[in-house]
């Protein structure tokens, strides 16, 4: 064997040692656990013999329409004072599956909301300008029932994150600032990379600035958008963890959730969230609206529904295989809400 066929022998054999151990780390660094799905309904609970702590109430109807999202919301029974903001996902250019404006208009008309959202952080969106922004929610017909504020347009504030492992600090729209309280409407779904998307998702993601969503993504590491090579560098426990840490931020700034309340809509559920252009089809029943004071225990009691319905296979799949309920686990562990909930029906035909 000759000189230069040693060599090149040795300096390949080099790259691939090399290729191998950083194979080795990424795969290792990557790595997470699938946390099986557990029904914290304490009536279910209490018939199979679990303790629990005192359950959060959950309230929920069978009915999706704008009277049965008023009686919901009524049945909350807060009372926002000042300038009040809806959080809502406008939904990506492309995609049906967001919240019908004509479902929503009455009770947005009722606390005189502002509709808030921050700009897009992933490649290829239509949202990740102020501008264009605009003109898909006009599209998309939010801005026919009320103001759309994009809160990032001129930049974001740093709001303090207490007791979080990731972060330590929470990048959200400056506008936040102008609002005293926070009606949160979210369309419960599937998500391509958090699982689900619910009541928390909306509060972090959805209301971080475009930075902030990079540092969400990338458990502070990064803050340039877009999220793409980050969020392929990131643990996935790492980045639901960083989620949970993100909306208790909001929460705390909230006057510790006193000025924050939460509804979810579940309806066409998808595998994939309203910020995918082209989702996956619409493959399970619609369910109804659930609203609580505690988004921990509004975000469970909806997954619990998804694991409940016979036509629910496909999002089961998809919030197992991202590690999904984490993001339930870590947010109750850091004390933004309570996993166990009761359920209490609003229905007139219903038995609380």
């Amino acid at each position: 064997m000759n000189t230069k066929l040693k060599k090149f022998l040795i300096i390949l054999s080099v790259i691939l040692l090399v290729i191998s151990g950083l194979t080795l780390i990424y795969t290792r660094h990557m790595h997470y656990d699938i946390e099986p799905h557990v029904s914290y309904d304490a009536a279910v609970m209490d018939a199979e013999g679990r303790s629990h702590s005192e359950p959060s109430i959950v309230y929920y109807t069978n009915e999706i329409t704008p009277e049965a999202l008023m009686k919901i919301y009524e049945t909350l029974n807060v009372a926002p004072e000042g300038n009040t903001a809806v959080k809502l996902s406008t939904g990506e250019a492309g995609n049906p599956n967001y919240l019908n404006p004509d479902l929503i208009k009455d009770l947005v008309d009722k606390v005189n909301g502002t509709i808030i959202e921050c700009n897009t952080a992933y490649s290829r969106s239509k949202r990740s300008e102020t501008a264009m922004h605009r003109q898909v929610a006009k599209e998309h017909g939010f801005t026919a029932i009320a103001d759309v504020d994009i809160m990032d347009e001129n930049g974001y504030i740093r709001i303090p994150v207490e007791g979080g492992d990731h972060l330590k600090e929470n990048w959200v729209g400056q506008n936040l600032a102008n609002y005293d309280y926070v009606l949160v409407l979210s369309h419960f779904k599937g998500h391509p990379m958090g699982g689900f998307g619910g009541a928390l998702k909306n509060i972090s993601i959805g209301i971080a600035s475009r930075e902030g969503k990079v540092r969400i993504h990338t458990g502070g590491v990064f803050s340039r958008p877009p999220i793409d090579l980050g969020s392929l560098l990131t643990n996935q426990d790492v980045f639901t963890e960083s989620m949970a840490e993100a909306a208790k931020s909001v929460s705390d700034y909230e006057d510790h959730g006193k000025r924050i309340v939460y509804i979810s809509v579940m309806n066409h559920l998808s595998i994939d969230c309203d910020c995918v252009s082209n989702p996956a089809e619409v493959d399970m029943h619609d369910i109804g609206i659930f609203a609580s004071t505690d988004p921990v225990a509004l975000d469970q009691a909806c997954v619990d529904q998804v694991f409940l319905a016979k036509d629910g296979g496909s999002l089961q799949q998809r919030i197992l295989e991202k590690n999904g309920i984490h993001i339930l686990t870590h947010a109750e562990k850091i004390g933004l809400g309570n996993r166990v909930y009761q359920l209490v029906g609003i229905d007139n035909s219903d038995e609380d």
